[in-house]
């Protein structure tokens, strides 16, 4: 008589999107798959690469939470896995509640695979205090149905256990353990020159408030491969429609903005899936800037890196890894990629990697979770799998020169179009069948609520790109 074979455990991971659902450019930034930052999507692949095993099937769950999903999920999976980022921050607190609400109403294990407190670099934690009941109530929920949960660092833990918790261990972020245990970096050459290929990463506060707009303005004078790596959606709609409805994107000291002299001369970039972000990045001699994930993608590629920290996420995380930074309010405006490269160190990055990743492992074996590295193949066909796939490319600058790039968004205009009319249409009909024939003008007021305008919505999606494109340049 032979044994059943044992069931596959089914894992629940939220992330945007699986490594391994592939969709056009234009779907991805109208679908919003990496939850406004592309960087979001480096440490749910990993966690999804690390968390298969023969044993195990991961199953993306999407950013937005549900609690009425909840007897769904307690029906189909046996764990869920939440991988998150700076969370306890004022701007999340409203999805953090929500998430709270899930997982209160959840009867199998959630396990939180690393989560940050976003404070000042002085780890200053005043402006966290008014929403301290939510995190409060988060963490609890969460330790109601785990044996610990697992933050990003220093900061973090000492902010949790000020709360009273126990039961934290730092963990660092998966994106750093998606090839195991060992890490390898060597720097290419002695020092940088002027035909050197540098990447450079910031978000719009970086550049607004900690003066990186001069940095980058001078790296881009002096370096003619200098390429700057966007993450946000409001980015990729800069690059990809030359519009956006999020007014943060007229900044214009931003290489993604339209006016920008690195936008015009075609040398910005953006990334909708990690593996093309990460391969490409191969090429590349160094990388630095303020986006974390930005230069962990190139740590992953084996390109010597070196953060611009301007808050205790990327802090903490740089000091737990061995990463090396510098304080961007300490870093000289007119500072020199070169003195960067020159004075990166990543000794205790590679030599206390192997430790970091056992403390990793070790968590995901307290909370019931085992990992490719130590229960599979170490991730093979993962990468086989993802290494077959047709993924877009980068998201670059919008151009009239190329007629195929342009017949491509043109196309998928088209079926917004469609898609959009036959709504108006669907929701005119439904409409009149309540209240009789409905008139094209929708006075304000109570109607005008449930009125949706089609046309505007349409309007917006493709009305301003194709003027662009139609005007000629000022």
């Amino acid at each position: 008589m032979t044994d059943e074979p044992t069931r596959q455990r089914r894992i629940l991971l939220r992330s945007g999107k699986s490594p391994f659902d592939v969709a056009s450019l234009e779907q991805s930034l109208d679908r919003d798959v990496f939850a406004t930052n592309a960087g979001n999507l480096i440490f749910s692949d990993a966690a999804h690469k690390i968390l298969t095993t023969p044993r195990a099937e991961v199953f993306s769950n999407g950013i937005r939470t549900d609690p009425s999903a909840a007897a769904r999920i307690n029906e189909e999976f046996d764990v869920f896995v939440v991988p998150l980022a700076n969370a306890f921050r004022p701007t999340f607190e409203r999805p953090l509640k929500r998430m709270t609400q899930l997982i209160r109403k959840l009867r199998i294990p959630v396990v939180v695979l690393g989560v940050g407190a976003q404070a000042d670099l002085e780890y200053n934690a005043a402006r966290l205090k008014p929403m301290e009941p939510t995190v409060r109530e988060f963490v609890t929920e969460v330790l109601n149905r785990s044996a610990s949960i697992g933050v990003r660092g220093e900061f973090t833990e000492q902010y949790l256990k000020n709360m009273g918790f126990r039961d934290v261990e730092v963990i660092g972020c998966p994106s750093m353990f998606m090839n195991g245990e060992t890490f390898t970096l060597e720097k290419k050459s002695e020092a940088l020159t002027a035909d050197s290929m540098i990447s450079v990463n910031g978000s719009h506060s970086a550049v607004r408030s900690h003066g990186l707009d001069a940095i980058i303005r001078q790296a881009h004078e002096r370096y003619p491969n200098l390429r700057f790596i966007g993450q946000n959606l409001l980015e990729a709609q800069l690059l990809h429609w030359r519009e956006t409805s999020n007014p943060i994107g007229a900044q214009t000291s931003m290489p993604t903005h339209p006016s920008h002299p690195m936008y015009r001369e075609g040398k910005v970039r953006l990334y909708v899936d990690p593996a093309t972000w990460i391969e490409e990045l191969r090429a590349y001699d160094f990388s630095f800037g303020s986006r974390i994930h930005g230069n962990i993608a190139a740590l992953l590629a084996g390109v010597p890196s070196t953060v611009l920290c301007s808050d205790s996420r990327t802090l903490e995380l740089c000091r737990y890894f061995g990463i090396p930074h510098r304080k961007i309010s300490e870093t000289p405006k007119n500072i020199d990629p070169a003195e960067l490269y020159e004075a990166a160190d990543f000794g205790d990055l590679v030599n206390g990697h192997k430790e970091r990743f056992l403390r990793f492992t070790g968590f995901m074996e307290k909370n019931g979770l085992e990992n490719t590295f130590h229960h599979g193949d170490g991730g093979k066909a993962f990468d086989a799998q993802v290494s077959r796939l047709a993924l877009p490319p980068a998201v670059r600058p919008w151009t009239d020169s190329d007629p195929d790039t342009l017949s491509g968004r043109f196309s998928w205009m088209q079926s917004r179009m469609d898609e959009l009319t036959a709504q108006n249409a669907l929701l005119r009909s439904q409409l009149e069948k309540k209240a009789g024939p409905v008139s094209v003008k929708v006075q304000a007021g109570e109607g005008a609520a449930t009125w949706p305008s089609a046309y505007r919505r349409a309007r917006r999606v493709v009305g301003r790109p194709v003027r662009r494109l139609l005007r000629p340049e000022q």
